[in-house]
This record gives structure tokens, C-alpha cells and sequence, in this order.
């Protein structure tokens, strides 16, 4: 009878592998509370809070992946926990908001255009982890799920600024939670900016575009992050259209 390997014995690597690293998994949990609040405060009908939420919600997703690898603290729960938060913040929470905001008075259409969404994000989230191997590091296949998340809560957001009501764009917000669900599991190849490499010197007018979009984004935050991520969100197809025309 085989006896088993004492806890103390196993590799070291095994163990740390196996660890929960506090600082990554915060910003983790700040990226889940921020999709959690989007929900509550749809549920109360402040509707511009939860589409705020969800955009905060994307810059600490977006650093928690970046914290762990600075820190050398990556680990198998934190991807898995990752995917979890993207499930509710950029998943569940886009959806009941546009829902609620536009979608409710449609019935059965507006209820299938967020489960649309919402299956799409749940989709494009399992295909990037059983992928993430295999596929080139330059794309994403498919739309990333806080992108098209940025895509709903920067519409609604933006018409809200705007004393727009959701049932005047009801249709409108059909068609851009549609397209972005279906646009989150289509093959189309977006950029995913990961082969910048951030320790190289870049030219001067680099840095002084970077102060001129800081600048737009401060004056109107709502507008300019909206009109950026429609063209992020158009940029895929429009490369995978110009591919086409170079092969015929």
C-alpha cells in the first residue's frame, strides 16, 4: 500500500503555485465590488452610477493582472478568481443595466438582447481560458468582455449626459448590446496592446499625445471613452475586412 507524500515534502514551487497573494486578489475584489454596486444602483434606477461603476471596475481589473506580474505573484486561483469577477462586472452587471435602462419596455426582445450579451461574455471568458496557450498574445480573439462592457455602460452614460432616456435609443441600445455580445465570440482579431513594451524610449510627440488624450478624457470623460471604444470595437472588423481585400 502506497503511502502518502507528508504535506512538508512536496515541492516548493507546488505550494507557492497553490498560495492566495493578498495584493493582486484586492484589486480583483475592487473590480468585483464596482460590478456589484453597477447592479445596485440599477436596481435603484441611478443608472449613470452604474455605468461609472463598470468603467472603474475596468481600470482595476486592468491592473491586477499587471500588480501580479510586477510582484511575481500570479497563481492559479487568481486567474480563476479573475474570471469570476469579469463574469459579474463586465458580464451580468452591462447586461442588467441596459436592461433595466432600455431594454425592459421591448419584452421578449430586450430581455433576449441581454441574455445575448450576457451568454456572449460568459462565452468569450471560458474560450480565453482554455486558449490563452495557443493563441497569438498580439490579439484577442474575439472582443475582450470589459471592452464591450465599455461599448453598453458608455452608451448609456453618454445619453444620460446627453437628458436622453432610454426608451428614446431603446433600439439603438438593442443593436450595440447585441453586437457586442455577438462580437465577444465571433473569430475577428482585435489588438490587444500587450507587445508595447513599456521600458522602451518612444519619441516625443508619443508623450505629448498621451497628454492630449489624458486631456480629452478629463474634459469629457463620458464622450471621448465612449467614441474610444466604439473604435476599438469597430477597429477588428475593419482589419479583418482589409485582410480580405488583400488576399482577394
Amino acid at each position: 500500500m502506497l503511502e502518502k507524500r507528508p504535506p512538508s515534502l512536496l515541492p516548493q514551487g507546488s505550494i507557492r503555485r497553490r498560495g492566495i497573494y493578498i495584493l493582486p486578489n484586492l484589486f480583483t475584489t475592487a473590480a468585483l465590488f464596482g460590478g456589484f454596486y453597477a447592479i445596485v444602483q440599477a436596481m435603484k434606477g441611478n443608472f449613470e452610477y452604474a455605468a461609472i461603476a463598470i468603467f472603474v471596475a475596468m481600470v482595476f481589473d486592468g491592473l491586477d493582472g499587471r500588480v501580479a506580474r510586477l510582484t511575481h505573484t500570479q497563481s492559479d486561483f487568481g486567474a480563476e478568481y479573475d474570471s469570476l469577477s469579469d463574469m459579474v462586472s463586465f458580464g451580468v452587471a452591462p447586461s442588467l443595466v441596459v436592461y433595466e435602462w432600455a431594454l425592459k419596455g421591448m419584452g421578449k426582445l430586450g430581455w433576449i438582447a441581454a441574455f445575448i450579451y450576457c451568454a456572449g461574455a460568459a462565452l468569450r471568458l471560458a474560450r480565453f481560458n482554455t486558449n490563452i496557450d495557443v493563441v497569438d498574445k498580439r490579439y484577442f480573439q474575439g472582443l475582450p468582455s470589459p471592452a464591450a462592457a465599455a461599448l453598453v455602460a458608455g452608451l448609456v452614460w453618454v445619453m444620460l449626459d446627453n437628458h436622453t432616456s432610454g426608451e428614446d435609443v431603446r433600439w439603438l441600445a438593442f443593436a450595440v448590446t447585441v453586437f457586442a455580445g455577438i462580437s465577444m465570440v465571433s473569430n475577428v482579431l482585435f489588438w490587444s496592446g500587450k507587445a508595447i513594451n513599456l521600458r522602451r524610449s518612444v519619441p516625443f510627440a508619443v508623450v505629448l499625445g498621451m497628454v492630449g488624450v489624458f486631456l480629452a478624457v478629463s474634459s469629457y470623460p463620458e464622450g471621448v471613452l465612449f467614441g474610444l471604444f466604439v473604435a476599438y470595437g469597430l477597429s477588428g472588423y475593419v482589419m479583418w475586412l482589409w485582410r480580405a481585400l488583400r488576399r482577394r
